[in-house]
């Protein structure tokens, strides 16, 4: 279950997406598989090519990208999570959703 982020943002991510850029949405959720993780962030691309191609950068395989419907995308959990928004200089999602090197 998804929460924390507003339907202007799931929309601008969904745009981002279908135009081929990788695009970023962090939001808390809660699923009892991964009960340690507060927050995931799908970092998605309507070309498979090209967000197999950035994954690759952080260690990500292909066959880890979810294929559902129209958007693409990774979920990012934990230490990846954190490491990769930190790369990518994400640190408004860092700090809106509390992501810490301590997290899980």
């Amino acid at each position: 279950m998804a929460f924390g982020i507003k339907k202007e943002e799931l929309d601008s991510w969904k745009m981002k997406v279908a135009r081929g850029e990788i695009a970023f949405l962090t939001h808390y959720w809660q699923d009892p598989r991964f009960s340690e993780a507060k927050t995931v962030t799908k970092v998605g691309c309507s070309s498979i090519e090209v967000l197999a191609e950035w994954g690759a950068k952080y260690g990500l395989k292909k066959e880890w990208i979810h294929q559902r419907q129209d958007y693409p995308h990774f979920d990012l959990l934990g230490d990846f999570q954190r490491r990769i928004l930190e790369a990518e200089g994400l640190h408004e999602h860092l700090s809106r959703f509390s992501i810490r090197k301590d997290d899980r």
